[in-house]
């Protein structure tokens, strides 16, 4: 094969020649090193950060959700789309196959209340460690070599190029196999850019635009203008706990608007209890997160909007019937907070987006709390995201991995066009996908 993306006059560092490349130091490029390393096989792992794995450090910061112990179909079902792509990958590498490894390690874990499973230091670094520590040094096999601050610029012919950070100069590889591992695009900052897009898109690969998953979204207020300047300094930051949220099915014949009442939907594609934030633009948080690819869908067809159930535990009768209980010379806010604990952050959101029509309307006003219809504008970022959708597309690639169009290039982790939910099932499938992609690797050279 020979490629022709890069030419440099630049000084050069002496050329390598080596078995395989991996260009991408995340959860999948580690494990596809691991999985050759100790087949024999020797590997140069090369990243443009001065260390490995910190996006996976950053995401153990509050607790390291290794995988998720529910049954192996709804875990699977968990990738939507690309379920059957994903599934492949899982069938080498589950979420038990992920324990083990962990415990390989010297890392134990657990299942905590929601499934989820964590080691029991809870934190990444000493799994990290440990793993690093295992690759320099195997009881058997080939040791990795690691080449740290070497940004891949694409190809010179055949050859890999880097541009290492410091004086050393422009380095061309050369390699039986390269696997590239280089994530998405969300936290640039910690190495996952998306700059390989324009690289491989030159190849005529196939690329799925990447865009936010698990993500945050603006909101499109009563006045069609985000949150007012009041709402937005009093409760940016404040947490809504004990809600459920709804995403459905417009009801036939109903026109899309702002705010519509809760009758106007068929709430029969998500509807999950837990909490979120409110932010200086929009909403974000684990229960927003875990509804945002049906969102951001939803706004691609131009239109998405959610409805926020304020009193879960309550049936709408029931809250009707508080509302209406005689509140005498006392303010809806104090009536409210007396017969239904709704005060802060929920109480300013009825004032936000509720008219004062509206919440002196028994009726209505239970209906709002039952279902708040928000209204979204955009999502944020895919830079603020904690993952990424789209990337390279699975007819770009043999089932093995590698790319049609550049012969001996494989592909794995995030870079691939998949998406899912936080809960275990980002970083689980990223390490199957190292996996397979170490023994597709292996299996071809």
């Amino acid at each position: 094969m020979t490629f022709s993306s890069y030419s440099s006059s630049s000084p050069s560092a002496p050329e390598l020649s080596v078995d395989v490349v991996i260009v991408g130091g995340g959860p999948a490029g580690l494990m596809a090193a691991e999985v050759l390393s100790q087949a024999g096989v020797s590997v140069h792992l090369f990243d443009a950060m001065p260390s490995v794995g910190r996006k996976f450090l950053l995401a153990g910061k509050g607790g390291l959700n290794l995988t998720h112990s529910e049954a192996p179909d709804l875990f699977k079902s968990r990738y939507g789309a690309q379920q059957a792509h994903v599934g492949p990958w899982l069938s080498q590498m589950d979420a038990q196959a992920v324990r083990d490894w962990a415990q390989g390690l010297g890392v134990n874990t657990f299942v905590g209340s929601s499934g989820r499973v964590f080691p029991l230091e809870m934190k990444a670094a000493p799994l990290l460690r440990a793993w690093l520590q295992r690759l320099r040094h195997p009881a058997s096999g080939v040791p990795v070599q690691f080449h740290m601050r070497h940004r891949w610029q694409g190809w010179e012919g055949d050859q890999l190029v880097f541009e290492p950070t410091g004086p050393v100069g422009v380095r061309r590889v050369s390699a039986r196999a390269t696997l590239l591992a280089l994530g998405g695009a969300s936290w640039p900052r910690l190495g996952s850019d998306g700059a390989w897009v324009s690289l491989l898109a030159e190849q005529g690969v196939s690329i799925a635009p990447l865009q936010p998953s698990n993500c945050g979204f603006d909101v499109t207020g009563r006045e069609g203008q985000g949150w007012t300047e009041h709402f937005r300094t009093r409760f940016a930051g404040h947490p809504l706990k004990s809600v459920a949220l709804r995403v459905g099915h417009r009801a036939p014949g109903v026109e899309a608007s702002s705010h519509e009442p809760v009758e106007a939907f068929l709430p029969d594609r998500f509807d999950r209890k837990g909490e979120f934030v409110i932010t200086e633009t929009g909403v974000e948080g684990s229960l927003v997160y875990a509804a945002s690819a049906l969102l951001r869908d939803d706004l691609a067809q131009g239109h998405a909007q959610f409805m926020l159930d304020l009193l879960p535990d309550k049936s709408l009768s029931q809250v009707l019937t508080e509302v209406r209980w005689p509140r005498g010379s006392r303010s809806l806010s104090s009536h409210l907070k007396s017969r239904l604990g709704i005060d802060g952050v929920k109480m300013g959101l009825l004032h936000e987006l509720c008219s004062p029509q509206t919440l002196a309307q028994p009726e209505a006003l239970a209906a709002n709390l039952k279902g708040l219809v928000i209204s979204l504008q955009k999502p944020r970022p895919v830079a603020e995201a904690i993952s990424t959708a789209g990337g390279v597309e699975y007819a770009s690639v043999t089932p093995q991995g590698m790319l049609l169009k550049c012969p001996g290039v494989y592909c794995a982790g995030e870079m691939m066009d998949w998406e899912a939910p936080t809960g275990g099932y980002l970083l689980t499938a990223c390490l199957a996908s190292g996996r397979a992609a170490g023994l597709g690797i292996l299996a071809n050279l």
